[in-house]
């Protein structure tokens, strides 16, 4: 039997483990077989005895061009060219682009294009601007496009912005409202007061502060201090730094963190600095009112060094207190880790929020340096993997000095 290596999730039969059952009515056991067909490739004598016909042929060609084992996916059927691969040329990746748009839903479109790229080197071939209007984009092909900037020819150059600005405001307005909303209510609460005016009373913590002073017979408590919390939209209440490693496996950390800065740069009661780095550091806050310019002021690849790009972060933090500096790397430190440290020991010491996630992505949790983030955790700063959903919530714990919502891996 022969086999495709790993297929995308849609051409899987759902529920199959093993050789397909036989205690299914006709259709399904069909469907079945004819599901087993797709991901296995071969033809007729593959042992599914499942023979494919007009759209499946068709579908079976894309998958096979991508996933044929050893160069051929199997025997040839009559009048047909069995062998796989999809050429080095641009127009032949351009058809199968199409074609995988054509038989298989967007979310699957994104897993075949990443795989491609991986499998068969076609990376070059995106600088090419007819093949950038053919995929289909999101964050990861975004991530490949930053990494080929510095290689992009000038034609190519305008249609990749278009690529990348797509997935961007895409990215924006998934994201954006609930982040300002999830922000504003923290720092509103942050900022609480000892003498607030009567809509500015938090009553919850008030009452909970003066539980003592409960007076059975009248069934009343009569508050000696009460807690409130100012608005914080009319001046800076707090300062973010978003620290970011640009080395090669952070490309999607890269692109939500730009998109964060964003969002966070627009809210005037923050006041935010983005910051990333590898060997070198850049500080991209300038150009934080348009997260493309950010993606392509990036140079994703090199090696890293944390200890520089904190230093620097120090040296841009005037209210401790009311600072929160966020650390999105990987952890693999190349400069020195002692000094590393020791710049996260003295923020904390100074009054800095400090925060390391170990990726911001939907990728799950990534490689990382698990010595460096057992040292950071020994210093009250965990690191963890974090979504772009639970980003939000992260920061409002953040700017309230509460415990931060670290997910559980386990």
């Amino acid at each position: 039997m022969t086999g495709r290596g790993k297929a995308p999730e849609a051409t899987r039969a759902p529920g199959a483990s093993g050789v397909p059952g036989t205690h299914d009515s006709a259709g399904a056991s069909g469907e079945r077989l004819r599901r087993w067909r797709l991901v296995l490739g071969g033809d007729e004598a593959d042992g599914t005895g499942c023979v494919l016909a007009g759209r499946d042929v068709a579908m079976d060609g894309a998958l096979g061009a991508l996933y044929g084992e050893g160069g051929k996916r199997g025997r040839a059927q009559p009048g047909r060219d069995r062998s796989a691969g999809l050429g080095a040329s641009a127009p032949s990746v351009a058809r199968w682009l199409g074609d995988i748009r054509t038989y298989f839903p967007s979310s699957v479109v994104q897993v075949m294009q990443r795989d491609a790229i991986d499998r068969l080197g076609l990376a070059a071939l995106l600088l090419e601007p007819e093949m950038l209007e053919a995929v289909e984009a999101d964050v990861h092909l975004v991530g490949t496009l930053l990494s080929l900037n510095k290689a992009m020819p000038e034609t190519t150059k305008e249609t990749a912005r278009a690529v990348v600005r797509k997935v961007v405001e895409d990215l924006e307005k998934r994201l954006a409202t609930r982040t300002r909303a999830t922000l504003t209510g923290a720092l509103d609460r942050s900022a609480r007061l000892s003498r607030p005016r009567h809509h500015d009373i938090d009553w919850n913590r008030t009452i909970a502060a003066n539980l003592k002073h409960y007076l059975p017979e009248h069934r009343t408590i009569v508050p000696e201090r009460l807690i409130g919390y100012g608005r914080a939209a009319q001046s800076v209440k707090k300062e973010v730094i978003l620290c970011v490693d640009q080395s090669g496996s952070m490309a999607a950390s890269v692109v939500y963190a730009s998109v964060f800065g964003a969002v966070l740069a627009s809210m005037r009661s923050i006041a935010t600095r983005l910051v990333v780095f590898d060997t070198a550091v850049v500080d991209l806050t300038d150009q934080l009112d348009d997260p493309v310019d950010v993606l392509f002021g990036t140079q994703l690849g090199g090696g890293t060094d944390i200890n520089r790009a904190l230093a620097y972060c120090q040296t841009r933090i005037t209210r401790p207190a009311d600072t929160v500096v966020v650390l999105i790397s990987d952890l693999y430190e190349g400069g020195i880790r002692n000094e590393m440290l020791k710049r996260v020991a003295a923020m904390k010491a100074s009054g800095v929020r400090f925060v390391t996630l170990l990726a911001l992505s939907d990728e799950g949790a990534p490689a990382y340096d698990r010595e460096h983030a057992a040292a950071l955790a020994a210093l009250d700063a965990p690191a963890f993997a974090c979504t772009p959903d639970l980003f939000p919530e992260v920061m409002a714990a953040a700017i309230e000095k509460r415990p931060l919502p670290i997910p559980d891996t386990r």
